[in-house]
């Protein structure tokens, strides 16, 4: 590998290789870029185009994100994900919520095929559910909606 950085055509095709990939931030893929860039100017034109020609979406990235990371965790793991992938606030609570009592009712359900039988085992899954970022008033709703069946 040289030490030489990339021109504006070579670092246009590395970000499009990248982005081809999976879907980045604009902090991500600044940071994964920035050691092959000429400048940090450089870098910034390069961000902006890839910006108006819809090709880096912080928008985007964070739904997919959140789509993926959905499967497995709550939406303050999800939250403190994203945010730690540099999204600002707003993107962060475009992002919806939506559904996480349903979502922490099927990850129960894949992990614990029976209800729970005693105070401690509920206490044991409250613990998993708040280890996947659910809040402790979704394990509560679940845990009524389950008495009321």
């Amino acid at each position: 590998m040289t030490d030489q950085p990339d021109s504006a055509v070579e670092l246009r095709a590395r970000a499009l290789r990248l982005l081809a990939r999976r879907e980045h931030s604009r902090s991500e893929l600044g940071r994964k870029l920035s050691r092959h860039a000429e400048s940090g100017a450089a870098l910034e034109v390069l961000l902006t185009d890839l910006e108006e020609r819809k090709q880096l979406s912080n928008e985007r990235f964070a739904a997919e994100r959140a789509r993926v990371l959905s499967r497995k965790y709550g939406a303050a793991r999800i939250r403190q994900d994203l945010k730690a992938k540099g999204l600002d606030r707003e993107t962060i609570d475009r992002v919806s919520s939506e559904g996480e009592l349903e979502r922490a009712r099927a990850i129960l359900e894949r992990k614990y095929r029976l209800p729970a039988a005693s105070r401690e085992e509920r206490a044991k899954r409250m613990r998993f559910l708040q280890s996947r970022g659910f809040s402790s008033e979704i394990f509560y709703q679940l845990l009524s909606a389950r008495d009321g069946d």
